[in-house]
């Protein structure tokens, strides 16, 4: 009977050590991301504004799963840079206005923009 016991104690004090570990671990990741957002990276975004981000604004780059909806919702792994939120709304601006410069440099010749 007394085993009964001990195994019954070691599997409710096995319980209990991994409910209170996975909090633990929870809050470590909550307190290394505190403060820091994600500025997902479109599908089509050249390398070269990839490398200018990272480099000017010092972010991270990261992989994010997230709901892509092409023909259906599927989930995909995005590139994001992470970073502070000041640093990535400045990050964003400077990569629509480098998308835009592209666009422009880009533009088709067969096309008449004048009518």
């Amino acid at each position: 009977m007394a085993k009964k016991r001990t195994k019954q104690q070691d599997e409710e004090n096995l319980y209990v050590g991994d409910e209170y570990a996975e909090e633990e671990e929870l809050t470590e990741d909550e307190n290394e991301l505190e403060g820091l957002y994600d500025l997902v990276i479109p599908p089509g975004v050249p390398e070269s504004i990839i490398v200018e981000l990272v480099e000017e604004f010092d972010l991270e780059p990261v992989n994010r799963l997230s709901n892509v909806d092409i023909v259906e919702i599927d989930q995909r792994e995005l590139l994001a840079l992470r970073g502070e939120l000041d640093i990535v709304n400045d990050a964003h601006d400077y990569m629509m206005k480098r998308l835009h410069e592209l666009q422009e440099e880009f533009k088709s010749p067969w096309v008449n923009v004048d009518d």
